[in-house]
């Protein structure tokens, strides 16, 4: 394999059980430790107000440990008319922070998504969508131009560059969905990430060979501007979809596994970006709700997965 040495690793606070679901299991000061102690150099901010707001003291304990801040996941009801005005004041706080606080050689990302689980249908039927359970022209409409003046709002306000994260059980899931938004929005604008997880699971497939998400990073290379690593349990897929799980009882349930333990081959996805050039972070995320899993223990196993690929 080619160079691989400009690619850093990092992880992600929903890896301790940081998804919005309920309070951590851990403090923000355990979960950094153990993110370092385990060999990872980033981390992403995680929900508002669980790592320090006070810029000086979240740059002062990410330099403390040597870890970089790559970003923050911003999730809004994209199809709502209104939303940006509503959402305004939040998004400023948080590219203020991101900004203010940024600790690597780039400005972090904001991680842009639509928020999922207001739909019931989508969550029900996340990983299976159907073309019918998708959005109407005016949905469409209302989404792309909310995602478009967010990114300009974080850019012009904070000099805060924004990527999209297509979300299982929200409204942009599938590859059709995701490569109508990118050809919907303006490329200097939106950029997107490539979740591995989200993306096999999204697409509905039992990714038997494994090359899915690779497949994916090649049909949408032009656009991806950054890397989440997660893994997919065959297993648990097809027991979510055989049985109607909606997909936060999947999560439960083990749906993101330790990588290398899941269907996706990751040693395809890392030769297409080395490939192409790409030079930035793969940040890791083992999605868990809180309490559940060995945090530190899968933190220690992923990376150990990683270096086995040269990273």
């Amino acid at each position: 394999m080619k160079h691989t040495a400009a690619i850093q690793i990092a992880n992600a606070p929903c890896s301790w059980g940081l998804i919005g679901m309920g309070e951590p299991a851990v403090s923000w000061r355990r979960m950094l430790d153990e993110m370092r102690a385990a060999g990872y150099s980033g981390t992403e901010l995680g929900d508002y107000g669980f790592l320090p707001v006070d810029p000086a003291e979240l740059a002062s304990e990410l330099k403390q440990r040597g870890l970089s801040l790559l970003g923050a996941y911003f999730a809004v009801n994209l199809t709502e008319p209104g939303e940006v005005q509503r959402e305004r004041r939040r998004l400023q706080q948080l590219v203020e922070l991101l900004a203010a606080a940024e600790s690597s050689e780039r400005r972090p990302w904001l991680v842009l998504a639509d928020a999922d689980g207001r739909d019931p249908v989508r969550l029900l039927n996340a990983g299976r969508i159907e073309p019918s359970m998708g959005m109407n022209r005016e949905q469409w409409g209302t989404l792309v131009a909310n995602t478009e003046e967010l990114a300009r709002i974080a850019l012009d306000s904070a000099g805060i560059k924004t990527v999209f994260h297509p979300h299982c059980g929200s409204y942009i899931e599938t590859p059709a969905e995701t490569e109508q938004l990118l050809d919907s929005t303006d490329r200097d604008l939106i950029g997107l990430v490539l979740d591995t997880g989200h993306y096999v699971y999204g697409s509905g497939c039992a990714d038997e060979d494994g090359l899915t998400a690779a497949r994916g990073l090649q049909k949408f290379r032009e656009r991806v501007s950054y890397v989440h690593f997660k893994d997919v349990n065959p297993h648990i897929a097809a027991r979510a979809r055989s049985e109607g799980w909606q997909f936060r009882d999947s999560v439960r349930e083990g749906l993101f596994c330790e990588l290398g333990r899941g269907s996706i081959d990751f040693g395809a996805v890392l030769a297409g970006l080395v490939e192409y050039g790409y030079c930035d972070w793969i940040t890791v995320e083992q999605d868990v709700l809180p309490g559940m899993g060995t945090p530190l223990e899968s933190a220690h196993r992923n990376r150990t997965f990683l270096g086995s690929l040269g990273l």
